[in-house]
This record gives structure tokens, sequence and C-alpha cells, in this order.
């Protein structure tokens, strides 16, 4: 009966937003208000295709993308963290649910030397056309009213478990690490005995803070533990696991 601990990754394993990161690496650092303004609610994915196309137009070359997203900061104790991960998949498996997209994690975690402390990433899929501009998809379509358009991480949750399931894997203890609005719905898929574990003052903390105590909240069983590091959330680990 293996740990299961499943993380966000923008403001909860790096301490920013990797889609505004890297419009670092324009000369300016900044886009223009056409690409800027053409954000629609609800269709982040679709902004950020026009973002790296634009990206792209500006001669912007693959390298150099991927160098300035390998400077985005780790947030505080997630370095540690993910190399006790790394240290123990005997006892723990690690997943990554986000919003971002499978280049910028995998530079990213790679550059760090983290990679190997995480099984599986579900996130956009992006890749670099023939032009050299990087294309980012939506990682699935889904039902859920909660939701963004691109991805429903309790969907994608409770698809990982139910395949785990099928292949005789069960989960002693789920921890599921956030931040934002979009990691509330997840939650709601937890046991008693597992912990949900929200960055203090960040989104999740407060809608969690709501819910807590309505009638109507029966869905929200985990224990809630708020962190600030990652140093917090190895130790509620290290007790799991000792």
């Amino acid at each position: 009966m293996k740990t299961l601990m499943v993380f966000d990754f923008d403001h909860t394993v790096v301490d920013d937003n990797s889609d505004t990161w890297v419009v670092r690496c324009l000369p300016d650092q900044g886009l223009p208000d056409s690409v800027k303004n053409s954000y629609k609610k609800g269709q982040w994915t679709e902004f950020m295709g026009r973002v790296m196309t634009y990206i792209g137009e500006q001669e912007v070359k693959p390298d150099t993308v991927r160098s300035i997203m390998e400077t985005i900061p780790f947030t505080a104790g997630m370095t540690e963290l993910l190399k006790f991960i790394s240290e123990n998949k005997s006892s723990i498996d690690c997943i990554i649910i986000s919003d971002s997209n499978t280049m910028f994690i995998d530079w990213i975690l790679r550059a760090a030397g983290l990679h190997k402390a995480v099984d599986q990433v579900f996130t956009n899929p992006a890749k670099f056309n023939e032009q050299g501009y990087m294309e980012v998809q939506r990682h699935h379509s889904h039902k859920c009213h909660q939701c963004p358009v691109n991805l429903c991480k309790k969907k994608v949750l409770e698809l990982y478990l139910s395949e785990c399931s099928d292949g005789g894997v069960e989960y002693h203890r789920i921890f599921y690490v956030g931040d934002g609005g979009n990691d509330l719905c997840p939650t709601s898929c937890l046991r008693q005995h597992d912990v949900v574990m929200p960055r203090k003052g960040y989104t999740l903390e407060k809608l969690l803070v709501k819910l807590r105590g309505r009638e109507d909240d029966a869905a929200h069983r985990a224990r809630v533990v708020a962190w600030n590091s990652g140093t917090e959330i190895l130790q509620e680990l290290k007790a799991v696991l000792l």
C-alpha cells in the first residue's frame, strides 16, 4: 500500500506562474495589448497558444524559451521534498495535474534534476511546429461546470485512481497539494484519511475555509493541513511513512 502525492504546479511546485514567466524571453519582456486583451474567460489554453505564436513571430528560438523557463524559482522547500520523494519511490507515487503544459513542466523539472520524483504529468500537450512556434492544446474535454474547459482535475484524478486499482495498486493515503480555485474540484474525491494541503493565503485555502462546517459539504471529507513551504509538507509525509 503506497502513498500518493498529487501536486499542482504553478504557485505550488514553482513559486510563480509558468505561463506568464515565459514572457521574459521577449526582448521587452511584455506582450502587446492586442495579445493581452485577446483572453476570454475560461479559454486560457487558446490564449497561451496566441502568446506562444507571438513569441515565435518575434524570432525567439525554442532554446531561448527553454533557457528562460529553466530560471523559474521553486517554492521554498519543494526541491528537498521532491528529492525525498525520488529517494523513496518504493513507498511513494507522485503525479502532477496542472494547467501549464508538458514542455514547460518537463524543462523545469529536468533542469533541477527532479523529474525522477514524478511518475506522471497530466497537463496540456505542447510541441513546436515546423515554424518553430510552440502549440498548446487542451488536455481533454469534460462536462464539469466548476472547472476550466480544458481541464477538470477531478476527472483526471479519478481516472488515474481507477486505472491504478485495475492494476492492483491501492493507496493507503493520498496527499493533494495545491493553491488555486481549480484545485477544489479534485479534493471532493478524497477520503477521510486523505489530506488536502492548500497553500496558505491562496485561493484553495480560502475556498476550503468557506466550505468548512457547511451541511451541504459532505463531499469534502479529507483532513485539511495548510502549508507555507515544502518543508511542512515533507513533515506531514514523513509522519505517515515513519
